[in-house]
């Protein structure tokens, strides 16, 4: 089949004169039929012999029909997939500037470490004592958390921030409930991550919001007003996620404290501050710290990710089973509640093992190679960076609040208003620049939104041409050439998608064609 391919765009040189091609390909660029599309009756690319007839053991809830997967030969196979990850962007491939996201390098040294058999080949079944190495490195990375939090003791078995999150209130919960305190009321700013709400709910939680002041923090005044014995905790991100330090945080923790509260940390950013700024010092009692984000474990797909709990002196006895505790012996897990190990007051497991091990190995990895000053170096620069690109561009893109930033910097859509171009345009044009778009239209509390986070692994000079690329799309867009974002990406290997109506009817289930046509 033939599937011809148009490389022009308005606005690009040539455009008069399409470029079309046979096969759809365009270059090495390739265009290929869906997997399923592929298939062939008969197909395959390993010859097995029949299975043998068993009995059910599902008590007939067996499968009743084939599955209904592609046959293709071997070649497809790997074909197909080497082709869709040369259509991946990755932090490998170039700038990745998600805000609150921190797509930052992920050094080979950690996943080369990670790979060592002792750690590669562990399983979660094994018997502690087979494991001490495994034991003694979570001991060590947990001292350094610690270190850096200036928290007394942390809980290493949360599976990702969110779930750190939940562990974080169900801390808080389990505590007020020891002491017979039935408080059901959490606060959470108005520019606070998506998950902090949702976690607050599923402990059982009434949300109420506190909204920001004009400077996109924190309105002290407003969250004072409603501090009474109804509230349990506030959920508070800091730096937050205008990519500002929340300046009056150490008053927020003490009229927290006052009203008999306890002040939940979301430590999405710590990376802006770890050496700089230890959130112990700040009156937080307890904060998750997504690993990915300060300590180059892998992030999204490269996962799984891992979301330890730092706790306060009053938290630390109510933390999950099982918990490292330290003896003659060295460090060993406390599986049950006890006086002995101090756990006597823990609210229960929360997921069957104890951490995610291959990330615990590569946090310690980054950390042993850069020391406490290189940590440091590391949260500098990346609020350097952010401060490069804010003081590049606020010129021409419009600032949501007052500089400088921390290690992100927000803008809004002001600056495209009668242009034409929408804030989802401009991000697609960025793709046919090369770029990955920036985190659009979060937060919510600015209209059209566009955060920034270079974070500390790009160079000035990757960061300079990065900077180029959105001053070049907002002078066209300024100079009311909008038929240049009207269609953007138009040099991706797929034009710009549908993406509400993926979301809101996602395809599950291929169905052929000729099935398509029969059910209409």
């Amino acid at each position: 089949m033939s599937h011809a391919s148009d490389l022009s765009r308005p606005g690009a040189a040539g455009a008069a004169a399409p470029i079309t091609t046979n096969s759809g390909h365009r270059g090495l660029d390739l265009e290929e039929p869906l997997i399923f599309e592929q298939d062939a009756p008969g197909r395959c690319g390993v010859d097995l012999p029949e299975p043998p007839e068993l009995a059910g053991r599902l008590g007939g809830l067996e499968r009743q029909a084939p599955i209904g997967l592609p046959g293709l030969t071997e070649p497809q196979v790997v074909r197909h997939f080497v082709r869709l990850s040369r259509n991946n962007f990755a932090i490998d491939a170039g700038l990745y500037p998600l805000g609150s996201c921190t797509m930052k390098h992920n050094p080979r040294l950690n996943e080369k470490l990670a790979r060592l058999p002792g750690f590669a080949d562990l399983h979660p079944l094994q018997p502690a004592e087979t494991v001490p190495g495994a034991l003694q490195l979570i001991d060590e990375l947990a001292q350094w958390l610690i270190a850096l939090t200036g928290m007394p003791a942390v809980a290493m078995s949360p599976a990702a921030g969110a779930h750190g999150e939940l562990c974080g209130l169900m801390c808080i919960r389990a505590a007020l409930e020891a002491a017979g305190d039935a408080r059901e009321v959490v606060l959470v700013p108005e520019s606070a991550h998506g998950t902090n709400p949702a976690t607050a709910a599923v402990c059982g939680y009434r949300i109420e919001e506190i909204p920001a002041d004009g400077r996109g923090r924190v309105d002290l005044a407003a969250l004072t007003e409603r501090l009474d014995p109804t509230v349990a905790a506030i959920m508070l991100t800091n730096p937050n996620t205008c990519g500002l330090f929340e300046t009056d945080i150490v008053e927020i923790a003490e009229a927290v404290h006052q009203a008999g509260a306890y002040f939940y940390c979301d430590g999405a950013n710590f990376n802006a501050i770890v050496g700089r700024v230890r959130p112990g010092d700040l009156g937080i009692d307890c904060m998750h710290l997504n690993l990915h984000k300060t300590f180059s474990t892998p992030h999204g797909g490269g996962g799984p990710g891992s979301g330890p709990v730092v706790l306060s002196a009053a938290l630390a006895p109510f933390a999950p089973l099982p918990m490292l505790v330290r003896g003659p012996d060295g460090p060993r897990l406390a599986e049950h509640a006890t006086e002995a190990d101090g756990t006597a007051a823990s609210f229960g497991r929360m997921k069957a093992f104890h951490g995610q091990m291959g990330m615990f190995v590569r946090a310690l990895a980054y950390i042993l190679s850069h020391g406490g000053d290189g940590l440091r170096q590391a949260a500098e620069d990346a609020v350097l960076n952010a401060n490069y690109v804010l003081a590049e561009l606020q010129d021409q893109m419009s600032l949501s609040f007052p500089g400088p930033c921390m290690h992100e910097v927000l803008f809004d859509d002001g600056f495209l208003k009668d242009t034409g171009v929408s804030t989802l345009d401009f991000a697609k044009a960025m793709i046919d620049e090369g770029f990955h778009p920036m985190t659009m239209y979060f937060p919510l509390v600015v209209h059209g939104a566009m955060l920034i986070e270079p974070t500390e692994s790009e160079s000035k000079a990757s960061i300079d041409q990065f900077i180029a690329s959105l001053r070049h799309l907002v002078e066209r867009a300024k100079a009311g050439d909008a038929a240049l974002f009207a269609g953007a990406p138009y040099l991706a290997p797929r034009r710009r998608l549908d993406e509400t109506q993926a979301a809101r009817k996602p395809v599950l289930r291929w169905t052929p064609p000729a099935e398509e046509a029969a059910a209409e």
